[in-house]
């Protein structure tokens, strides 16, 4: 199967930055997408960024203009996380989707890593 493993996160003060890395392994034939989404206490998890496997990105409308998602050839996505806010504290999680070797759909999710902002 498909394994996702979150890197990046941290304390840092408001105004601040951090860049979170999802490293992708397993038997994956292609990548249609990868995202990150947050979880906040309390709250439910939300959308924060996508990269399509042609390079298209969207954002939500929260991080617009301070976040930015790429990816490498190795299947690595970034989140650069600039200007961060106390409200972008929550546990981000890395999200990918595409199709496995044997050319079954998968989607898979990472275990999440710890952003104080």
């Amino acid at each position: 199967q498909v394994h996702l493993v979150e890197s990046g996160g941290g304390l840092v003060q408001a105004g601040g930055s951090l860049r979170l890395s999802c490293a992708t392994s397993g038997s994956i034939f292609s990548i249609s997408a990868m995202n990150w989404y947050r979880q906040a206490p309390g709250k439910q998890r939300e959308f924060v960024a996508r990269i399509t496997s042609g390079g298209s990105t969207n954002y939500a409308d929260s991080v617009k203009g301070r976040f930015t998602i790429s990816r490498d050839n190795a299947n690595t996505v970034y989140l650069q996380m600039n200007s961060l806010k106390p409200e972008d504290t929550a546990v981000y999680y890395c999200n990918v989707n595409g199709e496995l070797l044997r050319r079954a759909q998968f989607v898979s999710w990472g275990q999440g890593t710890q952003v104080h902002g």
